[in-house]
């Protein structure tokens, strides 16, 4: 149930209770008057009738006669009272009207004679006496309804006991309800909150479908994404001291080389051959660190989230048969059989440089994969001219075509990437084959990582798929512009 909802209902109790049980009172002493109501009727009328015999006696109105008869029948229950013709007072059996002084006026002497009129504690009976058809007074007697009146009492006891328990019972009920779904549940949730912001751990649970549990819901939703976000941070800390180490190591050992030819060039005296070898080593050296430290820079600037990759249009067809050309030399020095073509519609939104970068990327990989006498294929193919007919059977070709695209594909025959090692091999410095000692022989280790976020740059997407002792294939897809 909704919290508003639970307030409401609540208060409408709250407010409902006391006029039921005021209802409830009323009723009862309703039907209790209704049923003693023609019994006490009765029973009174039968006390005024031997009343009015002994009161209508003229003698009691006249100032020498002796009242005292009337004090047997006056009684805690009944009030008698005589007035003269006037209304003043000549006798009263209620101590309040000592004193013969007072009395009623006229218009008061005259109203309701005759008539036995019911209050809530007595009833009341006047009449005019006559002696001889003259008015000599007026006699009144008030009946107490002390049976009545204590049945009323008793009743409003047991109702006001009742609505007090009641009332009792649902304030208490209210409180630990209150307790139960308020107070306790935003301690909780306040706890909860501190022992995260102090970092301690904090044990998810099940939350109701009401307004604090949908702000519980909320703090462990956000909980979670922290949580998301830290590990994110500790493994891109833990990835950059990786990164910094492997670069460090892997540029020490060129280093090292260089700084020893360089020193023997320096101190011995070598031969012009040797000296013409070890300046040739230096340079190879040199090479590769400079190729390192480049693809560094460029794999620091694609991780920054400020960095933005600049795009030009260009014209499909001419720039992709550009890119898939002027490796045939490299293929042919290591006696690897090349096919390369290009076939491709429309224009794109590209970075020419970076793409060239990918391009020489993938076709180092494939040529430094593929054994003597192997093939490699390059190609670029508009989605309307895929597959091509040369692709490796267990490339899921059919999952990876969408309309208005362009592939760029690179496959080697080989022998191929472990299953359990392909999903890694987008990641920096990681080599399939484990041999980071000979890794300077090939290249730095962030060509893969680099391609795949050039292309992500480009808004498009990386495929690599890979079976043990067939090959290798690499398909980089790009969106069209138009």
């Amino acid at each position: 149930m909704k919290i508003k909802t639970w307030l409401l209902l609540s208060y409408l109790i709250v407010m409902i209770l006391p006029l039921m049980t005021a209802y409830f009172l009323f009723a009862w002493i309703h039907s209790y008057n209704n049923e003693q109501k023609v019994e006490e009727h009765v029973q009174i009328q039968m006390e005024l009738d031997d009343l009015k015999q002994i009161l209508d006696d003229p003698k009691l109105y006249t100032s020498q006669t002796d009242r005292k008869k009337i004090k047997k029948y006056a009684d805690q229950t009944k009030s008698i009272t005589l007035y003269d013709q006037n209304g003043v007072i000549i006798y009263t059996s209620n101590p309040s009207f000592k004193s013969t002084r007072y009395g009623l006026s006229k218009e008061q002497l005259y109203q309701e004679l005759y008539t036995l009129e019911q209050g809530y504690s007595s009833y009341s009976y006047k009449q005019p006496v006559f002696d001889n058809r003259k008015l000599i007074g007026f006699f009144d007697v008030q009946i107490a309804r002390d049976e009545w009146v204590a049945g009323v009492t008793n009743r409003s006891y047991i109702v006001g006991g009742l609505f007090f328990v009641v009332f009792t019972l649902i304030y208490l009920t209210v409180i630990l309800l209150v307790n139960k779904k308020f107070n306790l549940r935003l301690t909780g949730l306040m706890n909860d909150m501190t022992a995260f912001a102090t970092g301690k751990d904090v044990h998810e649970r099940q939350t109701k479908q009401d307004e604090i549990g949908k702000l519980t819901a909320h703090f462990f939703h956000m909980k979670h994404q922290i949580d998301t976000a830290r590990k994110t941070i500790e493994q891109e800390q833990e990835a950059k001291e990786y990164l910094i180490a492997s670069v460090s190591h892997d540029l020490k050992t060129p280093l090292t080389s260089i700084m020893a030819y360089a020193e023997a060039l320096h101190t011995q005296k070598l031969t012009d051959q040797e000296q013409n070898e070890y300046r040739q080593v230096i340079m190879e050296k040199a090479d590769f660190m400079q190729v390192m430290l480049d693809d560094l820079l460029t794999y620091t600037l694609l991780k920054s989230p400020s960095h933005t990759m600049e795009l030009v249009e260009v014209e499909g067809s001419e720039f992709f048969e550009m890119l898939v050309s002027d490796y045939e030399a490299l293929c042919i020095n290591k006696g690897i059989e090349l096919q390369a073509d290009a076939d491709v519609v429309g224009t794109y939104d590209l970075n020419p440089k970076q793409m060239i970068r990918v391009a020489d990327n993938l076709v180092s990989n494939g040529i430094h994969y593929t054994k003597k006498a192997g093939h490699l294929w390059i190609a670029a193919r508009s989605s309307e001219k895929m597959p091509p007919d040369w692709l490796f059977e267990f490339i899921p070709t059919n999952e990876l075509l969408t309309k208005g695209a362009v592939y760029f594909i690179v496959q080697n025959e080989g022998k191929g990437i472990a299953k359990e090692k392909s999903a890694y091999v987008f990641e920096p410095l990681y080599q399939a084959d484990e041999a980071r000692s000979i890794q300077y022989k090939h290249g730095s280790g962030l060509g893969l990582s680099i391609t795949k976020q050039i292309i992500e740059k480009h808004g498009g997407e990386v495929f690599l798929f890979s079976k043990e002792n067939v090959g290798t294939c690499v398909i980089c897809k790009l969106p069209k512009l138009k």
